[in-house]
């Protein structure tokens, strides 16, 4: 039997089926309309964004750093260029297969590893990190002609900083090193956060540390289309970065390298200042460093070497050491007296050799000096004097006084990390110690502050500011080292504003009661022999200041002693005497009597600075060992010394 369809049934139901399709089909276009409409018009300006970015890449361009020269234009800091080999991490899948691979085309070190995984560490593993530096032309070639097998590596061109004279200056200049972590950080936190884009190293130390932002630039940008591999196409356009600035400093570095060649292998900082503005002439540390090392990232051994020393090169001995002043204390005791009504210049004090203060006895000059006025206890550094005018004065009295000269205080020099020190007073004593006893002040403990003993511990860049500010009247400038600062750009030469010098008030005949005496100490007291023909007047005062404690009826042999226990030599003075030009401190530790150590540098010094004298070679041996007494030899005319040499790297 057949069926009979039903013909308009069937009809009907296809029509309906083919009216949902076409509605279904309409709105699907109507989707696909309304999400090109979203794009292209509602999201045109993000997406077209995207789309430019990801066929684009901008790339910074780091600017290149700023020269260090010294007042005579001498580079004591500049740039070269090298290859290095750097990898990728996070594109290299057997990080150690790579390298090992690699070191069959290119001589690569176990210290190049070593720094390698220190600075992964310190780094992002997308960062592209140097495995080796100053790669040879002949290493350039083998690597490019196998580059295809280290996806990850590549070779990069760029500007390595060098310090030509090597160790010379080497605390005052500082040095460059790659940024850590801590240093991301902080700048990320930072506005100079963009301008640090694509910056690997950064100042660590002295002047590179102090003046980064001047040295440092402004980064460029370059923008560049890229293929879908992420490989450069072309340059579409770039803003190129502006250098740094170069920095002129008011160091001499021919004076500089003289005072380190004269120290020898000893210990100890000297400090030379321009009384008249405060320029830093010379800021010697001894032992020094070399500071090329830490440019591409210092290997173990070299810094175990320097870390470890007993003699300590890192430490920065101008800023950072801190020592009894001695007897080169005592000029200022004297005028403290004078301005304080304290004890007038004739005031007569017997000095039989020692002091007896509160059931203790403190020593000076064996058989004793007689009786002595202010100006005989300078000029042949009566300890008796000293102690008993430290005791009518009040350790409070001393501190208030002192304080403005700069001793115990932080001088504002242009550098970073200098120590403050220790200027003792009662309230200082309360705060620095814990126990309820050992917060009272005791009056027999002032009585060593009087010649630069006792609690007393200050830096060599603090006393030279306070002989400058002697020397200078009582006028006293803040140290500096930088004097102008060069653009890179327009050439154009800035002198940098100092602020101007402070007067303490002094009375001009005080300051001439120690002014005259400190010239007869040169003249006629500790300091005659070394100074013996000088060209020119000076004004000093030599100090001998204990590196250890000694018990009260012990006696001080320094060839019973282990060289770290000897007294260190000190020795503070200006020149020429009434238009003083320069003002220096220096200190040689565990070296002895201040005239035999410091006080032959410190006429070096002025015979370089005021004189246009060099030393003979003969005479910078003698005086490196400790037999300096006046300069033996034919003395150079300065400008026939050639400057130290320098080195390339």
């Amino acid at each position: 039997m057949n069926e009979v369809r039903n013909v308009e049934a069937d009809a009907g139901r296809f029509r309906l089926r083919l009216l949902a399709m076409g509605v279904l089909v309409l709105l699907a276009f109507g989707l696909i309309a309304a999400r090109l409409y979203v794009l292209q018009v509602v999201r045109y300006e993000g997406l077209a964004d995207q789309a430019e970015n990801n066929r684009t890449a901008v790339v910074p361009i780091v600017p290149n750093r700023g020269l260090i020269l010294d007042r005579n234009g001498v580079v004591l800091a500049t740039n070269y260029s090298a290859y290095t080999l750097e990898i990728t991490p996070s594109r290299v899948a057997d990080l150690e297969a790579t390298i090992d691979t690699l070191s069959e085309i290119v001589d690569i070190q176990p210290r190049d590893r070593r720094r390698f995984k220190r600075l992964q560490a310190d780094s992002r593993s997308f960062d592209s990190l140097p495995i080796r530096t100053r790669l040879s032309d002949d290493e350039v070639a083998r690597f490019a002609a196998q580059r295809w097998r280290f996806p990850g590596v590549d070779i990069k061109a760029r500007l390595f900083r060098t310090y030509p004279l090597g160790e010379v200056a080497s605390h005052a200049i500082g040095y460059i090193g790659r940024i850590n972590q801590r240093e991301k950080e902080r700048i990320e936190d930072s506005d100079e956060a963009a301008n640090y884009r694509g910056t690997d190293y950064i100042g660590k130390l002295g002047v590179e540390q102090s003046f980064e932002t001047t040295l440092h630039g402004q980064t460029g940008v370059e923008r560049l289309e890229t293929s879908a591999g992420g490989r450069a196409v072309r340059r579409l356009d770039s803003h190129p970065a502006t250098p740094g600035n170069t920095v002129m400093l008011s160091l001499d570095i021919k004076l500089q390298k003289m005072v380190e060649d004269l120290f020898g292998e000893r210990r100890g900082a000297l400090v030379a200042l321009d009384p008249r503005n405060g320029e830093v002439l010379a800021l010697v540390s001894k032992p020094t460093f070399d500071p090329n090392l830490f440019v591409e990232g210092i290997d173990q051994e070299n810094w175990q070497a320097l870390n470890e020393s007993v003699n300590k090169p890192l430490l920065n001995r101008a800023l950072r050491g801190t020592y009894p002043p001695g007897s080169t204390y005592k000029p200022f005791m004297a005028l403290a007296a004078l301005e304080t009504g304290k004890r007038g210049a004739g005031v007569v004090v017997s000095d039989p050799g020692y002091f007896n203060y509160g059931g203790r006895t403190f020593r000076s000059h064996e058989g004793g000096l007689g009786g002595v006025d202010m100006h005989r206890a300078i000029q042949y550094s009566s300890n008796t004097y000293f102690y008993s005018l430290a005791v009518e004065m009040g350790v409070d009295t001393i501190h208030d006084f002192m304080a403005p000269l700069g001793f115990g205080q932080i001088t504002g020099i242009d550098l970073g990390g200098e120590l403050r020190g220790v200027l003792p007073s009662t309230e200082w004593k309360r705060s620095a110690y814990k126990r309820p006893e050992a917060k009272r002040w005791f009056s027999g403990e002032t009585v060593s502050l009087g010649i630069g003993q006792g609690y007393n511990n200050f830096t060599m860049l603090q006393l030279a500011v306070a002989e400058a500010t002697l020397a200078n009247g009582g006028t006293r400038h803040r140290p500096h080292l930088i004097k102008a600062v060069k653009d890179q750009v327009t050439g154009a030469v800035t002198e940098v504003e100092q602020p101007p010098g402070e007067h303490l008030g002094y009375k001009p005949r005080n300051v001439e009661v120690i002014r005259r005496a400190l010239q007869a100490v040169n003249e006629a007291g500790t300091g005659r022999r070394v100074f013996a023909g000088a060209p020119y007047t000076s004004a000093g005062k030599t100090g001998t200041a204990q590196a250890v404690g000694w018990a009260q009826n012990s006696r001080y042999n320094a060839r019973l002693l282990a060289e770290h226990q000897r007294d260190h030599s000190l020795f503070a003075a200006f020149a020429p005497v009434d238009e003083p030009r320069i003002a220096v401190a220096v200190i040689v530790e565990n070296a002895g009597f201040g005239a035999a150590a410091a006080a032959p540098i410190v006429r070096r010094v002025f015979d370089y600075w005021l004189a246009g004298l060099y030393p003979s070679e003969e005479d910078i041996a003698a005086v490196a060992k400790g037999q300096g007494g006046p300069p033996i030899g034919a003395p150079r005319r300065v400008e026939e010394v050639p400057l130290p040499e320098a080195t390339t790297p």
